[in-house]
């Protein structure tokens, strides 16, 4: 982490992990028919909608849309890679401190963005139990 006597570097200070999912934009799109979708708004006004799509129980994939900072870019992203190719069984296990530990270096002030995430995901998943086979957005 960084010493406390020089200014915090973005880019040398965080993890590898917490870059690569903060910046990574690849999952951010709006998907038409999605199996499960969620959508979460905070009191600040960020906000969070995730798509999951399934075969049969697995999740083959998420991606999400966010009015938000780079912390919820980075949690969303991480609930998507913990989730991809797990039943929904084992992704309703992940937990936010699974999200917090993989990404070693999220600020402790923006723990708030890993719940964002890991609820949405799981409201996601709860419309997809809820309405299986009737996909509708």
């Amino acid at each position: 982490m960084a010493d406390k006597h020089k200014p915090f570097d973005f880019f040398q200070d965080h993890a590898v992990n917490y870059l690569e999912m903060a910046l990574d934009s690849r999952r951010q799109e709006v998907v038409a028919h999605p199996d499960g979708y969620g959508k979460m708004i905070r009191d600040c006004g960020d906000t969070l909608e995730m798509f999951v799509f399934l075969a049969g129980d697995i999740v083959q994939s998420v991606s999400f849309s966010l009015k938000g900072c780079i912390h919820t870019n980075a949690c969303a992203n991480t609930v998507a890679h913990l989730a991809e190719n797990k039943s929904v069984d084992q992704c309703l296990l992940i937990t936010r401190d699974d999200i917090i530990s993989f990404l070693e270096t999220l600020p402790e002030n923006e723990h708030h963005c890993a719940d964002l995430a890991l609820n949405t995901f799981r409201k996601a998943l709860s419309d997809f139990r809820n309405n299986k086979g009737n996909k509708t957005v």
